[in-house]
């Protein structure tokens, strides 16, 4: 095997088979599977959009929305019902159309600026009372268009975007009072303040300030301009309950808004589309300007982005499966695509970390990053097919570190929530560079990650950063015991303190991948330092139990211990669904666990592997999951979280590949077409990339690893457009696995380029110019990927170079 951290290298360094690998990363395939579905000649789509079901995970805390947005783009419009997506399937009214959504968040968030339409006169400004019944007979929804009748009116609305404007459509019946009310004191999370003006006859600007996501700390502001396709009949604005026709301003905290009236008697359209920024309200207007300039041409705006979904969904062609199972395929790479967005203005301005108004030079700024949810298979799948986003995205990450003075964990707009744990900074970016994302800001984003990895955020910042990095560096272990605001900083939001067991196997991981950037860019004293770190998880295993387990400062183990809650001392889960996150060193943990036969004994009972092998879908729903927000209640999987999302690929190392693929599928039968068709919450589309990728027959176990884990495939064929960006080229990587179904999972055989791959992996150099990966499969288990040698490597134990 060449050595991993001499190719990374290389890479670094800027060569085309590095940055070709870079646009490999992601990709993957299709489909949900509930029932056992035969093997069909089913074709690729010519119009993959047709198959994307926006209503996915709009019920039961898949926290999903249904409306428009271009892809990345700065807004979402779609309408809100209620629930922490904004739009909960389950309601029966619409209070507004607002222009922010996040895909799949487990808190309340967003939803800024709902816009409403009404009729008659404006007398109650109350959400609750000026809201419209809806049925879903009739709605429908297509990437980049919503449409619904808002009953109570007899209204119908439709919506539509660009990248920076939101559009919004009504056909009002006949009247001479055709409403649309724009409310900024409400948001899918906590309003600090608002402003809204009237401005001339046809425009309404102002601004929104919110935040305080999951109990966060975090505030931002979003500015907006709004035009209308014809001039008011009337306005008002309204503060509190009082609304105050002819008025044209409204400001200050609760509730704020402002209307505009029509004659609808004949001309029943109204067209409004609105500019978005988070620099000022000339942002917004230049934004506006840019994009649209003076039309107010509805189908033409929808045309153009059906367009531009319709190509980015062909990156990836699946052909064979049924329909249904393609559909779930495509929804999921849709759902993969909405997120992170863009933050910056067309001309580049954005605003940092500082509250300062600053110019991006050479990249697009983005924002938005569930960085604990992401880092593990949404960002390796936007290296593979947008590398060019990828690049903007690791590179606006870097900037936060520039700009505030640290690097984010979960940054929402231009502000750190300080939720989830660990440090999912550092795989992140060493991922980008190790694919040569950060060519020419490598030193500088490496010296961000090292200060991030090694001390603790000044006292008058907002972060948390590693809030538990003195003791981890002095015991090897952040201690149980630790008392928030005493032993540890207390800034808000979520704290490795409180969840010192999960803190110290995020902190080792991400300390082994430091390790190869530090080794790569000739940092040898780092890189020995950072792969020493990158066994500190051996420091809390217990023998005794074989798990983990949290010790207290003075070595101690934390008694009495259940291991299914743990204490709530791992973050978001317990020390089974924990014992696997371990990617940097899967081989020395097969160590521990007792060697091989031990290891899949063990995945097996987490599986309940017996019961999967009867009833799959079954098992999926009963024997791994408690409730969408349940972690601590079962031994076993939970593909509702991040965790263990890599778990099934664990096989290989036990050298079991063949259970990885009945593991993988009935993980599947949980993505359906139905809105309760998520696993969990999608965390800005994590959930939709593991499932595209597992669907390929490939998976990234870890960041900066270089290497992809081999399985199954889900289709008999699919064609993966691989990305370019500048003068990088990309490729076309096809694979093939003639049959495949339910059934016929098991690999007998792969092939890349017409070689024998007897190995359960691929580096990345291998596929990152395309080529033709063959399968041949078989509906008993083969010996494929069992020898040993054969597993993918163990980077943190490598240690080459």
């Amino acid at each position: 095997m060449r050595s991993l951290i001499g190719g990374i290298r290389a890479r670094a360094a800027g060569t085309v088979a590095g940055v070709m690998a870079a646009a490999l990363l992601g990709g993957g395939l299709l489909g949900p599977p509930g029932a056992a579905a035969a093997p069909s000649a089913t074709s690729p789509p010519a119009d993959p959009t047709s198959l994307v079901h926006q209503f996915v995970g709009t019920e039961n805390f898949g926290n999903t929305f249904p409306g428009a947005s271009a892809p990345f783009g700065m807004v979402q419009v779609s309408p809100d019902t209620g629930g922490q997506g904004g739009y909960d399937y389950d309601q029966d009214a619409i209070h507004g159309f607002s222009q922010t959504h996040l895909s799949g968040v487990g808190c309340g968030v967003a939803g800024e600026l709902p816009i409403m339409p009404t009729t008659g006169a404006v007398s109650d400004v109350d959400p609750e009372h000026y809201r419209s019944t809806y049925s879903h007979d009739d709605e429908e929804a297509t990437p980049g268009y919503y449409r619904v009748g808002l009953k109570s009116y007899g209204i119908d609305a439709e919506l539509t975007a660009t990248q920076r404007t939101g559009w919004q459509r009504y056909t009002f019946p006949a009247t001479g009072a055709a409403n649309v009310l724009f409310n900024t004191g409400k948001a899918n999370q906590k309003v600090f303040g608002s402003e809204i003006r009237v401005v001339g006859d046809r425009t309404v600007e102002g601004r929104v300030e919110a935040g305080n996501f999951c109990a966060g700390k975090d505030r931002h502001t979003v500015y907006f301009t709004a035009t209308f396709d014809r001039p008011f009949a009337s306005y008002g604005t309204w503060r509190g309950t009082t609304p105050t026709p002819g008025s044209r301003e409204a400001a200050g905290e609760g509730g704020n808004g402002a209307w505009a009236t029509f004659d609808a008697t004949e001309d029943r359209d109204v067209v409004v589309k609105v500019g978005l920024s988070y620099t000022g309200p000339e942002g917004a207007r230049k934004n506006l300007a840019a994009e649209t300039g003076d039309s107010y041409d509805f189908d033409a705006t929808r045309a153009a982005l059906h367009d531009t979904w319709r190509k980015k969904l062909d990156a990836i062609r699946v052909g064979g499966g049924t329909e249904e199972r393609q559909r779930a395929f495509y929804t999921a790479l849709y759902h993969a695509q909405l997120h992170p967005n863009v933050a910056g203005d067309v001309d580049g301005r954005y605003t940092g970390f500082d509250g300062a108004t600053h110019t991006a030079s050479g990249y697009t700024p983005y924002q938005n990053f569930s960085l604990w949810d992401t880092y593990r298979p949404q960002n390796q799948l936007l290296e593979m097919v947008e590398p060019g986003v990828a690049r903007d995205v690791a590179l606006s990450v870097v900037a936060i570190g520039r700009d505030g003075g640290w690097l984010p964990r979960w940054a929402l707009a231009n502000s750190e929530t300080n939720i989830m744990t660990g440090d999912p900074v550092t795989p992140f970016l060493v991922e980008a560079w190790s694919k040569g994302l950060l060519a020419g800001h490598e030193d500088e984003a490496y010296a961000l990650l090292k200060k991030n990895a090694t001390s603790t955020p000044p006292a008058d910042s907002p972060y948390n950063g590693r809030s538990g990095v003195d003791y981890y560096r002095e015991l090897g272990y952040v201690p149980s015991g630790l008392k928030l605001g005493t032993d540890c900083a207390d800034k808000g939001g979520d704290n490795d303190c409180v969840h010192p067991a999960s803190a110290t196997l995020e902190y080792s991981a991400a300390d082994a991948a430091l390790a190869l950037m530090a080794r790569g860019l000739g940092h040898r004293a780092d890189a020995r330092m950072f792969a020493e770190r990158g066994q500190t998880y051996r420091t809390l295993w217990d023998a005794s139990i074989g798990q983990f387990r949290p010790r207290t400062a003075d070595g101690a183990w934390v008694t009495p211990y259940d291991p299914v809650e743990a204490g709530r001392q791992f973050h978001e889960g317990g020390a089974y669904q924990y014992q696997w996150l371990v990617p940097q060193d899967p081989a020395g943990l097969v160590g521990l666990m007792g060697g091989r036969s031990a290891t899949e004994k063990r995945l097996d009972d987490f599986f309940a592997y017996g019961r999967l092998l009867t009833d799959p879908a079954g098992t999926a729903r009963k024997d791994w999951i408690s409730a969408p927000y349940d972690y601590y209640g079962k031994p076993t999987y939970n593909p509702n979280n991040e965790p263990d999302l890599h778990a099934p690929y664990m096989y290989l190392w036990a050298g079991a590949p063949a259970k990885a693929a009945t593991v993988v599928r009935a993980a599947m039968t949980l993505f359906t077409t139905g809105p309760d068709g998520m696993t969990g919450n999608d965390d800005l589309g994590t959930m939709s990339a593991w499932y595209v990728f597992s669907s390929l027959g490939l998976y990234p176990t870890m960041s900066g690893g270089d290497f992809l884990a081999l399985s199954s495939p889900q289709f008999s064929s699919a064609v993966v457009r691989i990305g370019h960006y500048g003068t990088r080229q990309g490729g076309t990587l096809t694979v093939t696995a003639p049959g495949a179904s339910d059934t016929k999972r098991y690999v007998r055989s792969v092939s890349l380029n017409g070689r024998n791959v007897a190995r359960t992996w691929l580096d990345w150099d291998q596929v990152a110019h395309g080529g033709k990966l063959a399968h041949r499969l078989s509906t008993e288990p083969s010996s494929w990927g069992t020898g040993r040698g054969t597993e993918p490597p163990s980077v943190g134990a490598t240690r080459k170079g």
